[in-house]
């Protein structure tokens, strides 16, 4: 989605780029013509303000601007009445000098190029002056002027290599990130496939303990079917059964990924309904529960999930308290979430299981699964909530889950 955005941000940044710097270019080239017109302008009005002081032209031979290549002033004859050349005053216009081209009524403009290869400016304009119409051709030097289209080439071309650059270095870095993001995805995969194996091993480690029970009652059996014995036997087939269709049953619902759908649900009587299920093993061990929530608390959620949540943490708790306990599940409000705790004064997590409790198949009981955590955390990410546990050795576990509250009911 990213690439989808930035490609064409980029090319457009780019294409700006460009257009900004041609145009930039253009600019300077008109602003040079201008600059050139205007200055063949002012020069023209001084020298027809000097050809009026004097008719006789001979302060023109003084005229000479730095910009002024040279100028010439031809009468309706085609004959040079002035020259910057002195040696031609007085000869016929040269067939390349416009001398035939009278009467000329407007004024134009044109960039040529010298016999000795200056690229000039020239000027042609009538003179209208008492002795008569006059043709002055005035011929400019362009550095001044072309010195701002010469700066603009130049930021043009600069901009132009930058882009190249800019353009070529992205490539580089898009083929590297590319490269980076295939090596990231090799090892991704080759990770996964390390937890596939280790999960595969685990798995069977699992389900091959529950098989070797039952073959050994059923060889049992099979050797002695008429052995008084054979009813323990089947009976604890039976357990390892049960074993194995509670490892299934867990591996099933945390492998599950279908979507669900989500309700309003009253916590404080999802958490009594769940905590029911509990109270019978719990006098059994010697555990008093107790169920703290506020009346109309409601959290978004799938009610079959969320109860096999509390259900799973529950159980743990029980199972943490062998020789009886208090066990407190209350709900609360924290700002706009909605909080479960979950307390009990079992035998607590040691520190270096902390890390790996949320792991699948990661378990401290000598019958666990393995599955049960995991699946927990799995369940209040799907409701876009969070879960955090804090647990002392001897002291007992506190688990906190946060849920976006959808409203409070008073």
């Amino acid at each position: 989605m990213r690439k989808k955005i930035l490609f064409p941000a980029g090319a457009a940044i780019l294409l700006f780029m460009i257009w900004f710097a041609v145009g930039n270019y253009r600019d300077a080239v008109q602003i040079a013509e201008e600059n050139l017109r205007g200055l063949a302008l002012s020069l023209t009005a001084a020298i027809e303000n000097i050809i009026v002081r004097d008719p006789s032209l001979r302060f023109l031979s003084t005229f000479h601007p730095r910009d002024i290549a040279f100028f010439t002033l031809i009468d309706g004859r085609g004959i040079y009445r002035f020259h910057s050349n002195r040696d031609l005053i007085g000869t016929q216009a040269q067939a390349s000098d416009p001398g035939e081209a009278l009467p000329i009524e407007t004024s134009s403009a044109a960039r040529i190029t010298l016999g000795t290869g200056e690229k000039v400016y020239e000027f042609l304009t009538p003179l209208h002056l008492p002795e008569g119409t006059f043709l002055l051709r005035l011929t400019l030097h362009t550095y001044r002027a072309d010195r701002v289209i010469r700066r603009a080439k130049l930021s043009m071309i600069i901009l132009f290599s930058l882009m190249i650059a800019g353009c070529t270095l992205t490539a580089c870095l898009y083929r590297f990130i590319g490269r980076e993001e295939r090596h990231r995805r090799e090892m991704s995969r080759q990770e996964n496939l390390a937890k596939l194996g280790e999960l595969g091993a685990t798995l069977a480690h699992e389900i091959r303990n529950p098989l070797a029970g039952i073959k050994g009652y059923a060889q049992v059996i099979e050797k002695n079917p008429a052995d008084l014995r054979n009813g323990k036997f089947a009976g604890r087939m039976v357990q390892e059964v049960l074993q194995l269709e509670k490892l299934v049953d867990g591996l099933l619902a945390y492998v599950k990924s279908d979507t669900f759908a989500a309700a309003p649900l009253d916590l404080g009587e999802l958490l009594s309904a769940t905590m029911a299920l509990l109270r019978s093993e719990a006098e059994q061990l010697g555990v008093t529960v107790e169920v703290d929530a506020p009346p109309g608390l409601q959290i978004s959620g799938n009610r079959d999930r969320l109860g096999q949540l509390l259900l799973n943490l529950g159980k743990n708790a029980l199972q943490a308290m062998p020789d009886g306990g208090h066990l407190r599940i209350r709900a609360g409000t924290s700002g706009q979430d909605a909080l479960i705790v979950v307390d009990d004064s079992g035998q607590g997590i040691r520190g270096e299981d902390m890390p790996r409790i949320f792991e699948p198949f990661f378990t401290t009981k000598a019958r666990g699964t393995g599955l049960g955590l995991a699946l927990c955390k799995k369940i209040v990410e799907e409701h876009r909530g969070t879960v955090n546990i804090a647990s002392t050795v001897g002291t007992g576990t506190t688990v906190t889950i946060t849920f976006p509250a959808s409203r409070s009911l008073s």
